[in-house]
């Protein structure tokens, strides 16, 4: 990035919580150009701006219901039809789960919001704008604190793209996207089989343990995901 301010938008439906993130993020040189609570405004405010990042929670109102869902569609949204636009979640969800389905949507950043200072949600959003990702620490591969883990820091061991087929790749974009093998094998007119065996082979040479750090790796190493998955 340059060195203008950088630029945020806020979603987020509690009001205290939302101001104190104004704040905290104007006092530190950032430009706060959208501070929302619902997200009509908050797109129409992202169309009209065009931050560098997007800080948002996933649990809207209406009240009464649980809006992660909510949440996710933005991010979905985000990624779709506003790429340059990075987005960080800022959320009190802390499942696994939940965290792989923000990074699959688009996200570029989890920090879970209980486990975060002032200082940490600042670090976070001047490192996404500068096309970092960084992934909340309690996964299988990191400790439990602070809050988030910087890219850099991920043992990666070395890890090459170069290393997978091309039809690895197109497999390992499925499992990005939250494809399990079927959908995978009629995706590419393959059998089930033999998507069970790219996988594998994919397991050996990333180093990855499970289909959750496989998932997170090659969003991290910016693997096509298809569309309409």
């Amino acid at each position: 990035m340059s060195n203008e301010r950088i630029r945020v938008a806020l979603l987020e439906d509690q009001q205290v919580f939302r101001e104190s993130l104004v704040l905290v993020l104007e006092n530190a040189g950032m430009n706060v150009v959208a501070r929302c609570s619902q997200t009509p405004p908050f797109l129409a405010r992202v169309r009209e701006h065009m931050p560098h990042v997007a800080v948002l929670d996933l649990r809207l109102v209406p009240p009464d219901q649980d809006g992660t869902e909510t949440g996710l569609t933005v991010l979905q949204c985000l990624h779709d039809f506003y790429p340059s636009v990075k987005a960080l979640v800022l959320s009190s969800h802390h499942e696994q789960d939940v965290v792989e389905q923000c990074l699959q949507a688009g996200a570029a950043g989890y920090l879970w919001k209980h486990n975060v200072g002032c200082a940490d949600v600042v670090e976070a959003v001047t490192r996404v704008a500068r096309g970092e990702r960084l992934m909340p620490t309690g996964l299988s591969w990191g400790p439990s604190v602070p809050g988030f883990l910087p890219q850099e820091e991920i043992p990666l061991g070395g890890v090459e793209l170069g290393l997978l087929t091309p039809r690895e790749r197109e497999v390992l974009g499925y499992v990005a996207a939250g494809a399990d093998n079927l959908k995978i094998a009629a995706c590419l007119s393959i059998t089930e089989r033999t998507v069970k065996a790219h996988i594998t082979s994919i397991y050996k040479k990333l180093g990855s343990e499970n289909r959750t750090q496989l998932a997170v790796l090659a969003c991290q190493l910016g693997v096509h995901r298809p569309a309409g998955v």
